[in-house]
This record gives C-alpha cells, structure tokens and sequence, in this order.
C-alpha cells in the first residue's frame, strides 16, 4: 500500500513538474529569441560603429550606464505592472487587469515625457562627468540629445511589453521588438555610411527605431481583449498606483542602486585610457547574448509565479519556483562553455584593433567561468520579484553593487593601480555574493517563504 501511495506521489510530482516546464518554455521561448535576436543585432549595430575606430566605440560606450539609469525607472514601472496584472489575471480579475492597464499608460507617459526632458538638458555634460577624453565629448553628447528625444515611446514600449507579458502574451513584445531592431541596423548602413553621419547616424536610428517600438506596443495592448480600454473610462487610482508604488519603488531602487553603480564602475574604468575603455565596453556587450536567456526566463518566471500567488496555489508557486531555477543553472553552464571557446573570434566581430580584441578575450574567458552564478541570481531575483519580496531584492543588490563591485574596483584602480583583470574579478565576485545571497532565504526557509505569500492577498 504503502508503495503505490509512493508511486501515485511519484506520478503527481512529475506530472506537475512537466506541466511547469512547458509552461515556463512556452513563456520564455520568445522572450528568449526576442532578447539573443536584439542582442545579435546589437552586436551588429556596434560592430558598425566599431569599424568607425576606437573613439567613436567610445563614444557611443561612454554614456551607456546612463542610458541604463534612465531606462530603470520605466524598467521598475514595467516590473511592478507585470507582477500586479499577472496576479489580477490569476485571481480572475478582469476589471482589475483592465484598470493596471490604464494605470500602466499614465506612468509610462509621465515617465517617458519627464526622463526626456532631463536627458535632453544633461546631455552636453554627460560624457564629462563620465570621465570620458575630451577628443570624445562632442560626439558623445549628441549622440545621447537624439536617443533622449523619443524617450517617451522607450517607455510605452518598456511599460506595455510587461503588461502583454503578464497576460502571458510573449510572442507580440518579441515580434515587434525584432522588427525595430531590424529598422535600426538597416538605417545604420544607410546613415552611418552611406550618408557619411558616423556616430550621429547610429544615434538617428536608434531614435526612429525606438518610435516604431512604442507605437506598435500602444497597439498591441490597445487590441488585447484583457488590456484593451477606451478613452472615456480612463482614470487614474490611487489605490492601484500605490500599489504600484509599493512593488515599483523597491525595483526601481535596486536599478538606480545597480546603474549609479555602473556609472561609477565605468567611470573608473575609462580613466584607465580609451584603448582599455573599449575593451572593457565590447567585452561587456559580447558578453550580453550569453546571458540573456536568463533574463527570458526571468520574466517568464516572475509571470508565472505571480499568476499562482493569485490563484493561491502553493504547488504551483513551488514547482514553478523550483524549476525555473534548475532550467536556468543548466543553461547558463552551457553558455558559460560556449562564450570561454568564443571569446576572441567575439571580439574580432566588434573590432579590429589587435591591442583591444586580445584584452577583451581575456576578460571574456575570466568572466565565463562565473555564468552559471550569474544566471542564479538573475533567476532568483524574477522569483522574488513575483512573489513581490522586491525590498530583498533592494537589499541583495545594494549590498552586491556598492559593497563588493565599487569598493573593490576602487581599490583596485585608485590605490593598487591593478589592471582591467582585476576589476573583472570584482564583477564576478559581485555576481557570486548576490546569487549566495538570494539562494540563502529560497533555500534556508523556502516552505515558509512560499506559504507566507500564497496567503497574502
């Protein structure tokens, strides 16, 4: 008896456990080809602007971390907006999806018109204050006034491509995010070379591409049975927008703490000279498409554990929980090998300076080895995000950033006067400390974490 009472356990776990994983495949699978299609045509989007020589990569590199700072405020919007209408959707509130929808074009509005006013008047100091080499000032700045000009269309399509994700609609973000990426590279060729507008071509393309985005992204959740609202039952709610606050604000402090960091990361690295400067940024972006299934599966999984808290299924937040984190790990060590085989022939698509394709490859290969780490905490950061723990997520960045990647490089830079391998080694042993610290409480007390929230309402 008491055997097939273990065999009929055994079936049901495996059952639910396969029901999880295609649920998680089937979410993540086109936001994972959507994020390597934009990041191979980023490669090639740099790879052209590359060909231009050194200054212009660093150019186009140096205001990076800022852009990534702006975009973290409608990426917290986006985060707070997928958690909230995925648990309305779960719980079967239809109304309440609705009305997040509403509430998700009025901070995406606000977000965008107020970012872009702000960048468009900092832009001509940006690349001072970066640290960057007055040869690049110039070119710098207008290339970050014309990428600031569409923000708000950035923001719609940041914001309402969570809204269509957390509605569990993946395929529409992937296709209309390819399609803009498509639009860029092709305007590249076009202004970059054949126009002759170097560094201000690439910055128009993205511009025109990053409208195409936002308006097909209105579109999109326009048309959506579930977010589809019209003008006269629009309103704004305070309750729902303090809601959105009370999740937003803590994401949207962990990538302020996470991107002021990188500013101040990337602003010591490019004091160390243009040549280690855009090593450092090319070896930075080849690195991206190696972990960017992490982020597909991420969102994937802050969907669907949100989905389950609103169901109030403890079973399904667990498994969910418990495969997403073993599907990540796998991949991510698979991709770890892969980028240490590629790392030089990586480079060489990016660049053709001998001096910054041997550094590059070296941090790659250094940086390789730390993948899967990196893939568990981006993993168990979409779980706690969906189970709406986004203060611990704060704390854990906050703690990672600051206290082990900026101190360190610091050290390293301004008072050892160590090279570029030792401040890679302070970006891994970041990664390291935070995946350690979001695995303490998933594992240490994941039966009390789990049914905590499951009753929450």
């Amino acid at each position: 008896m008491a055997a097939k009472i273990s065999k009929k356990t055994d079936g049901r776990n495996a059952s639910r456990n396969g029901k999880a994983l295609r649920m998680i495949l089937y979410l993540s699978i086109p936001t994972i080809i959507e994020q390597i299609l934009s990041t191979l045509l980023q490669y090639v989007d740099t790879a052209m602007v590359g060909q231009l020589g050194e200054e212009a990569t660093a150019s186009v590199s140096i205001t990076t971390n800022i852009t990534w700072l702006v975009n973290s405020v409608p990426g917290a919007i986006g985060t707070a907006v997928l958690v909230l209408i995925a648990r309305a959707a779960g719980s079967g509130g239809r109304e309440q999806v609705r009305k997040l929808s509403q509430q998700a074009f009025l901070l995406a509005g606000a977000a965008g018109l107020s970012l872009g006013l702000v960048s468009v008047a900092l832009s001509p100091y940006i690349p001072r204050w970066m640290g960057g080499e007055p040869a690049i000032w110039e070119d710098a700045s207008r290339y970050f006034f014309i990428i600031s000009i569409p923000m708000v269309f950035r923001a719609f399509s940041n914001v309402l491509g969570a809204a269509l994700r957390a509605v569990q609609n993946t395929r529409t973000p992937m296709v209309i995010n390819v399609a803009a990426n498509c639009l860029n590279i092709g305007l590249n060729y076009l202004l970059i070379y054949a126009a002759g507008l170097g560094v201000a071509g690439a910055a128009i393309a993205s511009a025109v591409s990053y409208v195409l985005a936002g308006v097909l992204m209105i579109r999109a959740c326009m048309r959506h049975p579930m977010l589809q609202w019209r003008l006269p039952e629009f309103s704004a709610d305070r309750r729902l927008l303090a809601e959105c606050a009370k999740v937003g604000l803590p994401v949207l402090g962990s990538s302020v703490a996470s991107c002021l960091g990188y500013v101040v990361f990337a602003s010591l690295v490019s004091g160390m000279g243009t040549t280690v400067f855009a090593a450092h940024s090319i070896a930075v972006t080849a690195e991206t498409i190696f972990y960017v299934p992490g982020y597909g599966l991420r969102t994937a999984a802050s969907a669907l554990i949100s989905t389950a808290r609103g169901e109030k299924d403890l079973d399904k937040l667990k498994t969910v929980g418990k495969m997403s984190v073993l599907l990540t790990v796998a991949m991510m060590c698979c991709s770890g090998l892969l980028l240490f085989l590629a790392a030089r022939p990586l480079m060489r698509i990016f660049t053709p300076s001998a001096r910054v394709i041997s550094l590059g490859g070296e941090m790659l290969r250094l940086v390789a080895l730390s993948e899967p780490f990196f893939g568990l905490m981006v993993i168990l950061e979409g779980i706690f995000y969906g189970l709406g723990r986004t203060r611990y997520a704060f704390f854990v960045e906050t703690a990672g950033m600051w206290g082990v990647r900026i101190f360190f490089t610091f050290l390293c830079v301004r008072v050892w006067g160590l090279d570029l391998r030792a401040v890679w080694y302070c970006m891994i042993a970041d990664n390291v400390c935070k995946a350690v610290l979001f695995s303490l409480p998933f594992v240490v007390s994941q039966k009390k974490l789990f049914s905590q929230i499951s009753r929450q309402p």
